[in-house]
């Protein structure tokens, strides 16, 4: 681990879209996952201590996939590409946890996919039909 970082509450680590630079390791405080949708920016989670984030970009190379901002005063250890590697080559033990969040992600995606795909595309259809016509009455 390079250096630690200190945050104030509300302050933004990274946006989604920007180049994965660094992963980053909550020692204290914590930190929210955000997405901007349409209609703003929707939390995707909560990290705490000696919860890692940003790895995903060490790996593959991709942009950003979401935003990430200090929820209170936080304490950071920023990881370098380089440190990444050197941890990868020198201790691959020390992967099993990030493959375990990584896996936890996904089934965590897998399980909303289902529960989208659960109803067929017609009853999604009217049942957001029946939601935006609610939302647009008038309160009485």
């Amino acid at each position: 681990m390079n250096h630690t970082k200190h945050l104030q509450k509300g302050e933004v680590i990274f946006h989604e879209g920007n180049p994965s630079d660094y992963a980053y390791i909550v020692q204290s405080g914590s930190v929210e996952i955000l997405e901007q949708t349409l209609r703003g920016q929707k939390l995707l989670g909560v990290l705490g201590e000696n919860e890692i984030f940003g790895e995903m970009g060490l790996i593959d190379g991709l942009p950003r996939s979401a935003t990430a901002r200090a929820k209170q005063d936080t304490l950071i250890h920023v990881l370098t590409p380089r440190t990444f590697g050197k941890l990868v080559r020198g201790k691959p033990e020390a992967l099993l946890p990030i493959l375990r969040i990584l896996t936890n992600r996904l089934r965590e995606t897998l399980e909303s996919t289902k529960l989208e795909n659960s109803f067929p595309c017609t009853d999604r259809h009217s049942a957001v039909q029946r939601f935006q016509v609610g939302a647009n009455k008038p309160e009485q």
